[in-house]
């Protein structure tokens, strides 16, 4: 296939400029282990196809009509299950849509937007795209977030918890307090990966996800999606939590855009995987076993591996040649994810796969090591 080239002359000046946000790849491999895109080893809720052949097969003549607009079934699942009102609930088309959405609505002023330096990348991507100064925070030395840096004036603050790609936890009085020191700013706390955290020992908090600091701040917005801890990559299900006046104001920017973001097919199979709670404390629970046990595997290697409420792990190796050992694992057809940015090059971040693709990665990187120690003995 010849190169394609782009003539740029009819663009938009925006067009132009733009720096798209690049995601995993997806590479072609007869034995592929991917490691690299933090997608779910597990299958959905067996109840999601179940929903969506019924769809398909009992009532494929109303394919013919556009879906519920605002989603009303699944808003009220979700609604019943975080013991909210569903004025209080939003849902798009992924995670992406709704934090986009988010940008459009809260930060388009003339303060600055905060988020941490390194976070999830598509947070420059979206201030880029509307216009929108963004300051980026240094995470600590440790990569924790550190509230006392964010006081500053600004349209709002974004930060992802679990944090990605590090995985470390923000703690909910944390929350509060951004929250509470900035009641003129919105607050968003992005929480794709909060389904497989775990309280610390000791831990005063009741509960992990900021959903339960809403009713208490009008400012604070809590974003999720169906992607992990929900097996539901492919669907393309995001949701926003807040005060009844932040959700309106999402509704008003989404049917400015897209009056129907999610199908029919996507509203039925995320309504069942909401309503089928054993399943999903099943395999949450087996995720958070697995990231334990591939934890201790990599120490055991004499990785330095951040203690991780996601599912995946951020490591390095002893010698911090990450690049190197993704290169490596490449050839013999593992995929893990390399960030060649400054603090974090040496880290390399794994997504937890299942028990079989955990034993392949570990037994490989034994191999490595083994053969770095005969060379070591030979020189």
């Amino acid at each position: 296939m010849s190169e394609l080239k782009v003539d740029t002359r009819l663009w938009s000046s925006k067009a132009r400029n733009l720096s798209p946000y690049m995601p995993g790849e997806q590479p072609q491999h007869d034995d592929l282990c991917k490691l690299n895109t933090n997608e779910n080893p597990f299958p959905p809720s067996p109840k999601v196809g179940e929903a969506i052949t019924k769809v398909l097969v009992q009532q494929a003549a109303d394919l013919r009509l556009y879906p519920a607009p605002e989603s009303d079934d699944l808003r009220g699942a979700l609604a019943a299950l975080y013991d909210l009102d569903i004025n209080q609930v939003f849902v798009g088309n992924g995670s992406d849509e709704v934090l986009a959405l988010v940008f459009a609505s809260f930060f388009l002023k003339e303060r600055p937007v905060l988020a941490p330096d390194i976070s999830y990348s598509f947070y420059p991507v979206y201030a880029n795209t509307f216009g929108i100064e963004l300051v980026q925070i240094p995470l600590e030395t440790d990569f924790s977030v550190n509230p006392d840096a964010y006081r500053q004036p600004c349209s709002g603050i974004i930060i992802a918890n679990p944090n990605a790609p590090t995985g470390l936890l923000l703690s909910l009085a944390d929350i509060r307090k951004l929250a509470g020191e900035h009641s003129n700013s919105v607050i968003v706390i992005d929480e794709a990966y909060i389904d497989f955290a775990q309280k610390a020992e000791g831990s005063a908090d009741v509960a992990l996800s900021a959903i339960s600091l809403i009713n208490e701040f009008d400012n604070l917005l809590v974003t999720q999606t169906f992607s992990k801890s929900r097996s539901l990559a492919g669907l393309r299900v995001g949701m926003a939590f807040g005060n009844a006046s932040l959700i309106e104001a999402l509704t008003r920017m989404k049917n400015s855009f897209n009056s129907y973001p999610l199908d029919k097919l996507a509203q039925a199979g995320a309504t069942a995987s909401v309503l089928d709670v054993e399943y999903f404390e099943q395999t949450r629970q087996q995720v958070i076993d697995l990231r334990t046990a591939l934890t201790t595997e990599l120490i055991a290697l004499g990785y330095d591996v951040l203690p991780s409420h996601a599912n995946f792990v951020f490591a390095r190796p002893h010698d911090g040649a990450a690049s190197q050992v993704a290169e490596i694992l490449r050839e013999q057809g593992i995929i893990v994810r390399h960030f060649d940015k400054p603090r974090i090059n040496e880290y390399l971040r794994i997504t937890i796969g299942t028990a079989a693709q955990n034993k392949r990665l570990i037994e490989a990187l034994k191999a490595l090591q083994a053969v770095a120690d005969v060379e070591v003995i030979n020189t």
